[in-house]
């Protein structure tokens, strides 16, 4: 079949015109994907927060002094929590108001037992940590980028309005380690005040002196881990450092801030009556017989997956020497067993707070006192 070059000359025409269509819309694609990436990116830039407690050491080199760690940063480089970042020499905070947590709990879960009991608090946390607890039931987030994960952008007053709105009594800093979001939980705890609202943390209490000192006026109690009582099973088990958490315990008690304590038992780990007596002791000798201690059930997960949970009579031992060593609360969490999380008067033995796990069903704390013989309890009561 023949064809005139007239014709022929139409058909190359309309190639070439769809040839070009195609090409204006590639680029018109491409050019709106560029343009979302780039909106995307300004998005971010505009909320990142500029680090407390760093240092320039020329170059465009940074040395963060938020916890012991102070990694050195080189431009582009992210710290040990995953949460910092230098960014052409500036060191930024990654987490601020980026929550990958955000739920309303029983203060009782913190663990709290001697803090507004029965009341909720609201929770939040965001993405890394300043540890390697090969034992950490939040591994997934404690673990996590900061920078990568996905998450809407919650401004501190939007804190606080969610915290009205589910009827929450106070704010805690939780779930992760709150050092790591250092900035976003002082304007937290901020507002808070200015609303008159309480802030609790839970926190593995590594982090230097200075910030401890400017968050702990904003902080009406705070639950610390002790995960151990030697250097080594810090250095082995956490990469962190027994003598920073001993101080934080220390300048938190100096501060005015109610405390409580947390030790996770793990079984041929930490849990010999030896090392619990000797914490026990430090604890009373430092910070009082009144501190109130939790002594926590274990059980296998992330990296010691392959451990026993902690025998029942582990519990009950640290129970026993904690009493012979003279402290007046203690309880004991993660085990069926209801006594193990009331609240006992240490002067007339009566019952003063009856739970079954995080559900408080008897209160019998007045006005901070004991109903049955007057006695003044230690906490943050109404």
């Amino acid at each position: 079949m023949k064809y005139s070059k007239k014709i022929l000359s139409k058909v190359f025409v309309l190639i070439l015109c769809s040839a070009v269509a195609v090409t204006i819309l590639v680029a018109q694609q491409f050019k709106k994907e560029s343009l979302q990436t780039k909106t995307q990116q300004q998005s971010q830039e505009v909320n990142l927060k500029r680090a407390s407690f760093w240092e320039s050491l020329g170059n465009k080199v940074v040395a963060c002094k938020l916890c012991p760690h102070r990694c050195v940063l080189k431009k582009g480089e992210t710290g040990f929590c995953r949460a910092r970042k230098n960014i052409n020499g500036t060191l930024y905070a990654l987490t601020y108001g980026r929550p990958v947590a955000l739920h309303a709990d029983p203060i009782e879960k913190k663990p709290l037992a001697h803090v507004y009991p029965g009341t909720r608090s609201f929770s939040i946390a965001t993405a890394g940590c300043n540890l390697r607890c090969k034992f950490c039931q939040n591994w997934e987030i404690s673990q996590a980028d900061a920078e990568k994960v996905d998450v809407e952008f919650v401004p501190p007053k939007e804190i606080i309005a969610r915290t009205k709105a589910t009827g929450c009594k106070t704010i805690a800093f939780t779930y992760t380690e709150p050092t790591i979001f250092f900035e976003y939980m002082l304007a937290v705890a901020k507002e808070a005040k200015a609303a008159g609202i309480d802030c609790v943390m839970h926190s593995a209490g590594y982090i230097n002196e200075e910030p401890l000192r400017q968050i702990a006026p904003y902080i009406k109690a705070a639950n610390i881990d002790l995960k151990g009582f030697s250097e080594k099973f810090y250095t082995t088990f956490t990469n962190g450092g027994l003598e920073t958490v001993l101080r934080t315990l220390k300048i938190l008690k100096e501060e005015g801030v109610w405390v409580e304590i947390t030790n996770l038992l793990i079984p041929g780990v930490n849990d010999s009556e030896k090392e619990v007596r000797k914490l026990c002791r430090w604890v009373k000798e430092n910070l009082g017989k009144e501190t109130p201690i939790h002594f926590s059930r274990f059980f296998p997960l992330y990296k010691l997956a392959n451990l026993s949970p902690t025998p029942i009579s582990s519990l009950m031992m640290a129970q026993r020497v904690a009493e012979e060593e003279g402290l007046q609360f203690i309880y004991l969490g993660n085990i069926p067993q209801q006594t193990g999380e009331q609240t006992i008067c240490p002067v007339c033995g009566k019952i003063l707070l009856k739970r079954i796990g995080y559900n408080l069903l008897e209160n019998n704390i007045v006005n901070g006192k004991c109903r049955f013989c007057g006695y003044a309890v230690p906490g943050v009561w109404d």
